[in-house]
């Protein structure tokens, strides 16, 4: 699996709210383009949306949704924002709304350029 590294600068993020944006009941996704091979990838939830315990369990459940995209998204800056349906979503609803942002930014790789997918058709020939 492809890990990403995290967006934690103040000055990135900033940077990124002054791009367009794509929402849904769940998420609020705001993405750049990156000219190195790896993606970057912040995740913000409000004070607005609970207390501490609620927004670390979002953003748990967002980290885990957005694991098996990595290999399929360009790479890129990617901030993705929660919003109150987040809260009682089903993981599923995540996921969905998750992949549906990133296909209605065109952000996501065809099948045949995603990555990792030479690893595993290595493993299939052995």
């Amino acid at each position: 699996m492809k890990y990403s590294c995290a967006l934690k600068l103040n000055h990135i993020f900033r940077r990124l709210y002054h791009t367009s944006a794509v929402a849904n009941g769940f998420l609020v996704l705001y993405a750049r383009p990156n000219h190195s091979e790896s993606n970057r990838v912040g995740i913000t939830v409000s004070k607005k949306l609970g207390c501490a315990v609620v927004r670390n369990r979002i953003k748990r459940r967002l980290r885990a949704a957005c694991a098996p995209l990595l290999s399929q998204m360009k790479p890129g800056l990617y901030v993705f924002i929660a919003r109150q349906g987040a809260i009682t979503a089903d993981f599923d609803k995540l996921c969905r709304s998750m992949q549906y942002l990133l296909r209605r930014q065109n952000l996501l790789l065809p099948e045949d350029k995603q990555i990792g997918k030479d690893d595993e058709k290595a493993g299939e020939q052995a």
